[in-house]
């Protein structure tokens, strides 16, 4: 079955007649988050050892079994299956043709669209598959807001507009990095554009933003240095190509405003929205010196591309996405030294 967008938060409350739910993306905080929420609307808690079962994709033999045990003290039972592929298919069918009364919570990774296990539980009534990726735009913006007014903060139409150009990775992080946020400002307090950038990092961490701002400034050595300490930090191969294109995306438009109105670099660093952060000014002012509007466009062509392939089963991701970076490096070197 498949479920309109508008009507997965209700159905995190209650799930009702599912039997077996998927949660799949590229977002892993919010997979976490989804299937946290199912588990406590149908057990209760997390960590119930009646009707909780926990299972990792080594025992995906047992989901039928699983699911077909009977609670010992009433309820409904849920298990739980992490790191879950294409591989767990005939388990899952197996279960949707029994009558197990559990409820089953699948937690993959990036399933393509013809993944076969999405496509059987699209098929079935007693079946969902729920995609989970990084918010962007109004959906995180409303994220934002939300959970700073559940503690009692407001915040500046400005500093919105910063965050959302800052958060929005994973939800775990994101949700963590307001929580930090509204005990910086404090309950009935707002948050303001200084509160914002003082206390919210780029949640890929300092070391991606340093190699993105590098790699578009020319400076090879940093771009090395840094992409490599955000990898070994544990930025994805996606999420560093994701952050590249965010960053080559506002270059392309103050270099668009630059060719348009006749406006020299420093105006349309000073006009960007969101607010370009003091630190990189410097960087960013130097990288639209040298990159045009239609060579950005080509750097965003490419990394698009890389992210694509990333996600092909089989393929070095971390590979793909180090070369895409230090391509668009090395090449604004290049341009520095004309």
């Amino acid at each position: 079955m498949k479920l309109a967008p508008a009507r997965v938060p209700a159905f995190l409350r209650d799930p009702a007649n599912a039997r077996v739910v998927l949660l799949f993306g590229d977002d892993a905080g919010m997979i976490r988050e989804r299937a946290e929420a199912l588990v406590r609307a149908v057990a209760g808690s997390l960590d119930d050892p009646f009707l909780v079962a926990e299972l990792t994709r080594d025992q995906v033999r047992d989901l039928p079994n699983e699911a077909a045990s009977l609670p010992l003290m009433g309820g409904r039972r849920v298990v739980r299956l992490r790191d879950a592929t294409d591989a767990a298919t005939d388990a899952v069918r197996a279960v949707l043709k029994g009558n197990a009364p559990a409820l089953v919570v699948l937690e993959g990774g990036s399933l393509p669209s013809r993944s076969r296990l999405r496509t059987l539980l699209d098929a079935e009534p007693d079946g969902v598959a729920i995609g989970c990726y990084p918010e962007e735009g109004r959906a995180l913006e409303e994220t934002i807001r939300g959970t700073l007014q559940a503690a009692g903060v407001g915040i500046d139409p400005d500093a919105l507009s910063w965050l959302a150009g800052q958060l929005g990775a994973d939800r775990a992080s994101t949700r963590a990095e307001l929580e930090k946020l509204a005990l910086f400002v404090g309950p009935g307090n707002r948050v303001d554009i200084t509160a914002a950038q003082t206390c919210v990092g780029d949640l890929a961490g300092l070391s991606l933003d340093d190699a993105l701002f590098a790699a578009t400034a020319g400076d090879v050595a940093t771009t090395d240095r840094a992409l490599e300490l955000a990898l070994a930090e544990g930025s994805n191969a996606v999420q560093v190509l994701r952050a590249g294109i965010g960053h080559l995306q506002r270059l392309h438009r103050a270099r668009l405003t630059m060719e348009q109105s006749g406006i020299s670099a420093a105006d349309a660093t000073r006009a960007a929205r969101p607010p370009i952060f003091y630190q990189r000014v410097g960087a960013f002012n130097r990288a639209l010196g040298l990159w045009s509007a239609a060579a950005l466009q080509t750097a965003l062509a490419a990394l698009a591309e890389a992210e694509r392939n990333c996600k092909r089963t089989g393929w070095p991701d971390r590979t793909l996405c180090r070369n895409a970076l230090m391509t668009i490096s090395r090449r604004s070197a290049a341009m520095t030294r004309r």
